[in-house]
């Protein structure tokens, strides 16, 4: 077998891999009219083929600030490095933002095609919005919902009902400007409800196993040093985790090597006002903020202690 052959094997099993991963590849016309041009210099020769143009493939765990295509290392990840190629030709990319540009620039490249994602044509039909993501491209930590309710599918952005409110009281306890962390949703649309049926519902493992990318890509580009999943759901959504939030919170969890921490979601505060399950929640916070090295003041401390 030829080693263009040999090496194209190798890039469709990797493609496939992924695939099954639930990864989305996509190709640009550029990308597909590079590989082409290999398909046919392949017929003329080694020479030919290592000449030709190489078309570039990026997983969603890629490493934005090398450009390489190399995954990223991390101790605790169980990511397995993409294979490199030394003379073959790469196929397109699983991303959707550059690789070059700002943190901003990148997400505000994102934006544009999630807006108008129609690959959940149900969602598609009953949303008023696809709800991006708001906050600091530059971000240390990052909160991470389930999906976009009412209030959130309306307005565009995530958590501004009675449950964001209730985030952002907790965010600006832990010392944060609700603007300088990142707040997102596993799911960027409301979920369908039946026709004249009130509330939200919970979205579907597979509803969210479609939108995860977009998720991983924001999270690959603003590289928090922390991510907060906001009750059980997102954390299914994230890790497929269906353990209770009772088991899942107090400890740490890993994302493709960025610590991540579980608590209950804002809205079942709001439901239970109970103390203690307030300072659960807190004690959640707490162990995020020593994680990220900040100082944790007495009254921080001792917010929902029993008198």
């Amino acid at each position: 077998m030829s080693e263009f052959q040999t090496a194209l094997d190798l890039v469709q099993s990797t493609l496939r891999e992924w695939r099954e991963q639930g990864v989305e590849l996509r190709a640009s016309a550029e990308s597909l009219e590079r590989l082409a041009s290999t398909r046919s210099a392949a017929s003329a020769g080694p020479e030919a083929t290592l000449g030709a143009q190489a078309v570039k493939v990026e997983h969603p765990t890629s490493n934005p600030s090398t450009g390489s295509g190399q995954a990223k290392q991390h101790p605790t990840s169980n990511v397995a490095p993409m294979p490199r190629l030394a003379s073959a030709p790469i196929l397109a990319a699983a991303r959707i933002a550059p690789l070059e540009g700002s943190k901003a620039e990148r997400l505000a490249a994102m934006r544009g095609p999630v807006l108008a994602c129609t690959k959940c044509p149900h969602l598609v039909k009953s949303r008023t919005q696809v709800v991006f993501g708001v906050g600091s491209p530059e971000a240390e930590l990052m909160f991470v919902g389930e999906a976009p309710g009412e209030d959130e599918d309306r307005q565009g952005e995530p958590f501004v009902g009675k449950a964001g409110q209730l985030l952002t009281k907790i965010i600006e306890t832990m010392g944060f400007p609700r603007g300088d962390v990142y707040i997102a949703n596993v799911l960027k649309c409301r979920p369908d409800m039946p026709p004249g049926m009130p509330g939200n519902r919970k979205p579907k493992p597979e509803e969210m196993k479609v939108c995860l990318p977009y998720l991983r890509e924001q999270i690959d580009i603003i590289q928090p040093r922390l991510i907060v999943a906001l009750g059980a759901t997102a954390m299914e959504g994230l890790t497929g985790s269906t353990e209770s939030m009772s088991r899942l919170r107090g400890r740490w969890h890993d994302f493709q090597g960025t610590p991540l921490m579980a608590t209950y979601h804002p809205a079942y505060l709001l439901r239970n006002q109970a103390l203690s399950e307030k300072r659960k929640v807190w004690e959640d916070m707490l162990m995020v903020l020593e994680r990220l090295g900040k100082t944790i003041t007495e009254k921080q401390q001792n917010y929902f202690l029993p008198k």
